[in-house]
C-alpha cells in the first residue's frame, strides 16, 4: 500500500525512498535540519510508521506472555519497548508501545504493521482483547523533546517515549561503555501520534511555536551516532536480540515464558551472540555514503582481506561526518581498521569502529561482576 504524507507538499520537500518512502528526506537544508532537530528546534515527519492498537482488559498481561518485555504494569502514557521472537529466538517484531488506559498503541515499521496485526489477531483465542491496524488513521511527528503542550498540537493521540539508552527493569547491556557515558543520553527521542487528517494543522502549528520541520534524513543520522537499531536496517532473518544491545531496552531476562525465551537465555548466560553491532567512523575524502548492505573488510597485514560484515545504515552527521552502523562478525579485531567496500568499482572507505557490542558479550554466568552491566 502506497502513502504520501500531505507533508511532503511543503516547499523545498524532496521525498524520501525505500523504508521511509511516503515522506521527506529533507526539506533543502539536511545539515541545518539536523542540527535543528538535535537542539529540539525541529520535528521530522515519520507518518510512514506503522500504528496497531490492541484494547481490552486484557491487552497488558496478554501483551507480556506473548513477547520478550514485561509490560503487565505498564501505566496510562508510560512507553516500553517489546520484541516477539522466533521459537529460534530471531527478532520477528520490533514494537515501540505505549497505553492510554483504553489501549495499547504499537508503533512499528511500514512493513511490519499489517503482518503483525494479524498475527497478534491470531493469538487472541478466548482473551478480552480487540486488535486493529489504524496505520492509515494516525500520522507520527519525530523529536528530541515533547511537543503538544509546547506548540499546542491539535489531533493528538499517545506519545511514545524512547527508552533507549536506559537500561530497563530486567534488561542487561552489552556495551563496553556505562550507561551514564552511552552516546544515545545525547538524543532523547519521542514520537507523537497525529490523526492523519490533522498533520498539515499540526506542522502549522510547530511553525507558530517556531518549530520548523526537518527530514527523515536528520533522525537516520542522529539515530545512528545514538547507537540505535533499527528493524529492517540493522536485523536480518538470523538477528537476535544479543546482537544488537536490545537486551538493554527490549528484553526482560527474568520475565515468564515466551517464544524464543530458551535462546535468548542459553546466549545470555552460556554463550556468546555470533556477530555484533558496531559503528563506523568512515572517511569522508571520497564526499559519498556507502549503501546498506557493503561489504566490510578486514585486511591483514600480507594484503590478504576478508568479508566480517555488512553496512546496515549509513548517514552524514552534522558533526561527526560519515558514519554508519554495521554488523560484523563477534571475531572481528576491536582494534583492527576495517575498509568498507561499495557497490560501485574502485569505492572504498578507512572505517574505524566503535565497540556497541563487547566481543566476549554474553556467557554471564560465573563472570566476574563489572564487566557488563545489568539490572535486577
Amino acid at each position: 500500500m502506497s502513502f504520501a504524507s500531505p507533508l511532503l507538499g511543503r516547499p523545498g520537500a524532496v521525498a524520501a525512498s525505500g523504508a521511509d518512502a511516503g515522506v521527506a528526506a529533507h526539506y533543502g537544508d539536511p545539515v541545518r535540519e539536523q542540527r535543528a532537530l538535535a537542539d529540539g528546534s525541529a520535528a521530522v515527519d515519520l507518518s510512514y510508521r506503522g500504528v496497531v492498537t490492541v484494547a481490552g482488559p486484557d491487552r497488558l498481561t496478554w501483551l507480556t506472555t506473548l513477547s520478550s518485555q514485561q509490560v503487565a504494569g505498564l501505566g496510562p502514557g508510560q512507553s516500553a519497548e517489546l520484541l516477539l521472537l522466533s521459537v529460534q529466538g530471531r527478532i520477528e517484531y520490533d514494537a515501540r508501545i505505549t497505553d492510554d488506559g483504553e489501549r495499547a498503541w504499537l508503533l512499528v515499521e511500514a512493513a511490519e504493521a499489517e503482518g503483525l496485526a494479524a498475527w497478534l489477531d491470531s493469538m487472541r483465542f478466548m482473551l478480552r482483547v480487540e486488535v486493529a491496524d489504524v496505520s492509515d488513521e494516525w500520522g507520527v511527528l519525530g523529536s528530541t523533546r515533547r511537543l503538544g503542550a509546547l506548540a499546542g498540537l491539535p489531533g493528538t493521540g499517545p506519545v511514545w517515549e524512547d527508552p533507549w539508552p536506559r537500561i530497563a527493569p530486567g534488561g542487561y547491556s552489552y556495551a563496553p561503555v556505562q550507561e551514564e557515558r552511552h552516546p544515545g543520553l545525547e538524543r532523547p527521542w519521542f514520537e507523537h501520534l497525529v490523526g492523519a487528517n490533522q498533520l498539515e494543522d499540526a506542522a502549522a502549528a510547530l511553525d507558530a511555536a517556531g518549530i520548523t520541520l526537518a527530514g527523515s534524513m536528520a533522525a537516520e543520522a542522529l539515530r545512528i551516532a545514538a547507537w540505535r537499531p533499527r528493524m529492517g536496517f540493522e536485523t536480518d532473518d538470523k538477528a537476535i536480540p544479543h546482537e544488537l544491545d536490545l537486551l538493554r531496552t527490549a528484553v526482560h531476562l527474568s520475565k515468564g515464558c515466551y517464544k524464543g525465551q530458551e535462546t535468548v537465555a542459553r546466549v545470555h548466560n552460556l554463550g556468546h551472540p555470533p556477530r555484533r553491532l558496531v559503528m563506523l567512523q568512515l572517511d569522508g575524502s571520497a564526499h559519498t555514503l556507502p549503501a546498506a548492505g557493503s561489504q566490510v573488510l578486514q585486511r591483514a597485514e600480507d594484503g590478504g582481506e576478508k568479508q566480517v560484515g555488512r553496512v546496515t545504515s549509513a548517514a552524514l552527521h552534522y558533526e561527526m561526518g560519515p558514519i554508519a552502523l554495521a554488523v560484523v562478525k563477534r571475531s572481528t579485531d576491536p582494534a583492527a581498521t576495517l575498509v568498507v567496500r561499495g557497490e560501485a568499482v574502485g569505492e572504498e572507505y578507512a572505517a574505524a569502529q566503535e565497540i556497541i557490542v563487547a566481543p566476549d558479550a554474553g556467557q554471564v554466568v560465573q563472570r566476574p561482576a563489572g564487566l557488563l552491566r545489568g539490572h535486577p
